[in-house]
């Protein structure tokens, strides 16, 4: 019988194991490869983007290297701050990264403090800097999401949609799993299957649109941090909606923590992204001077 199973659109998958390869007796799981390599591109991206619009690539090959370490560490402590009972028994579980636990959201917050501080000692533009990396950000959660489908995680509750997945009972996390799933169970041949939503899947193709979006309009931006207002905006529409249907959310009291959050960064971002919109309009021209272009700035930076 099929590992995992999309019954609605014919597809089977066998023998997907969680571990790609071994090094010197060690592990190493399809979840870190494509975290690894949604990191890559997203530099590589960055570096284009950056020559294209005038900047140094070089640095945003040395942000990156400070942004990855903080950004892990953000995603990390985000994780255990909201699965706290998990680890107050036993506290040298924080640092088992490789048993699993990065929030997204935890990584953007490190990422963005990192990149706050390391404008202001380089003295460069904040939010150029963010317009930059903001696709390359979506590009990196496109990938990272896939990692998720190999570890069997981040996904809803009982659905019988076209996107519908079975997950064989025995391969996930009960805890991952709601009542409203259990009672749903789907037995086929003496094999138990978990039905769910796909949540993994809906969010990467959602981001897909999101990273087309913020490629699109950053060839014709108006101002610096339209990109970054945009991806927040857009991001956060998709997530506060996927956050409702997974069974693995971070709760505080009874709220879901990342799907308020993405409820505050849409608002925060339609309102900057108005704000700056009509601030930019209402900049006055002085008689016979043209006003430089975003782009023309870009270069002189």
């Amino acid at each position: 019988m099929p590992e995992i199973w999309f019954p609605n659109l014919g597809i089977e998958i066998n023998h997907l194991s969680r571990v790609a390869f071994t090094v010197f007796g060690k592990e190493v799981y399809w979840y870190g490869i494509f975290i690894g390599t949604g990191v890559l591109l997203a530099l590589i991206l960055a570096m284009k983007e950056a020559k294209r619009t005038g900047q140094n690539p070089d640095t945003f090959l040395d942000f990156a290297l400070y942004a990855l370490i903080f950004s892990i560490i953000g995603a990390r402590l985000y994780y255990v701050a909201f699965s706290w009972d998990n680890y107050n028994q036993d506290l040298i579980k924080i640092f088992a990264i490789r048993e699993g636990g990065l929030a997204i959201y935890g990584g953007v917050i490190g990422g963005v403090l990192t990149a706050l501080v390391y404008c202001k000692i380089k003295k460069l533009n904040f939010w150029q800097l963010a317009d930059t990396a903001a696709p390359s950000l979506v590009l990196g959660q496109i990938l990272g999401r896939w990692g998720n489908f190999f570890n069997r995680e981040a996904f809803g509750d009982f659905t019988n949609n076209l996107f519908a997945m079975r997950y064989q009972l025995s391969q996930v996390r009960l805890g991952d799993i709601s009542e409203k799933t259990l009672s749903q169970l789907q037995m086929v041949n003496g094999v138990e299957y978990i039905q769910v939503h796909p949540t993994f899947l809906y969010e990467s193709l959602w981001n897909i649109g999101v990273f087309a979006l913020l490629i699109f309009v950053s060839r014709r931006k108006k101002f610096h941090g339209q990109i970054a207002g945009l991806y927040f905006l857009g991001y956060g529409l998709g997530r506060v909606w996927i956050e409702g249907l997974r069974t693995d959310q971070l709760r505080l009291g009874g709220f879901a923590v990342s799907q308020v959050l993405s409820a505050v960064l849409i608002v925060a971002a339609a309102v900057f992204l108005v704000w700056k919109n009509k601030q930019e309009k209402l900049i006055p021209a002085t008689p016979g001077v043209e006003m430089p272009s975003v782009k023309e700035e870009e270069k002189q930076d």
